[in-house]
């Protein structure tokens, strides 16, 4: 239901919302000091990620892609990515950079994550799209010196969500109309 109502936003909308997220996630103090910045190339209705890459570039960040781990099933890696990065499609069929070690970057260099969602609530919960990717990789994110943040539209907001003991609450949620923090 909530991926249905993100798909309903048209084109102008979705333009206008990426437009106004991009510029909420600028000026959001963690992003204002990172140097290295990993987001995600948007599908599915989502948040269009194509404004904010381009500011962070524009602003000197170097901003990095997730690509699924070739031998740790469930696990992703972060790639740089670039305006002449190339792209490939993975199994899941999500565009990601072509897997070159050089281009990695471990988790403890990583400044922001910025993470996709199906939805979140009022208490920093978010819903993924089912496979733990996020979860994983934000298993232990205190430990490094990275600061998670989801990244939607504000149609994605629900009451609550229900948790399992798995899921990994977020710090924020930046959508084009606010910034949520816990």
């Amino acid at each position: 239901m909530i991926r249905q109502r993100r798909r309903a936003l048209t084109p102008e909308q979705q333009q206008e919302m990426g437009q106004q997220a991009a510029t909420r996630m600028m000026t959001y103090p963690p992003v204002v000091m990172a140097h290295t910045v990993a987001i995600f190339l948007s599908f599915d209705g989502e948040v269009d990620t194509q404004p904010l890459i381009e500011q962070l570039w524009r602003a000197g960040k170097r901003v990095y892609l997730p690509v699924l781990h070739p031998f740790s099933a469930g696990n992703l890696l972060f790639l740089n990515y670039h305006p002449q990065s190339e792209l490939v499609m993975n199994r899941l069929k999500v565009h990601e950079p072509k897997l070159d070690v050089r281009d990695v970057l471990p988790l403890s260099r990583l400044d922001v994550l910025i993470t996709p969602l199906v939805a979140f609530d009022e208490y920093g919960q978010r819903l993924g799209m089912g496979g733990g990717f996020y979860d994983r990789t934000l298993q232990n994110w205190q430990h490094y010196k990275m600061q998670p943040v989801g990244y939607a539209h504000d149609c994605q907001l629900v009451e609550k969500l229900p948790v399992e003991e798995w899921d990994i609450p977020l710090p924020a949620v930046v959508t084009p109309s606010k910034v949520w923090e816990w």
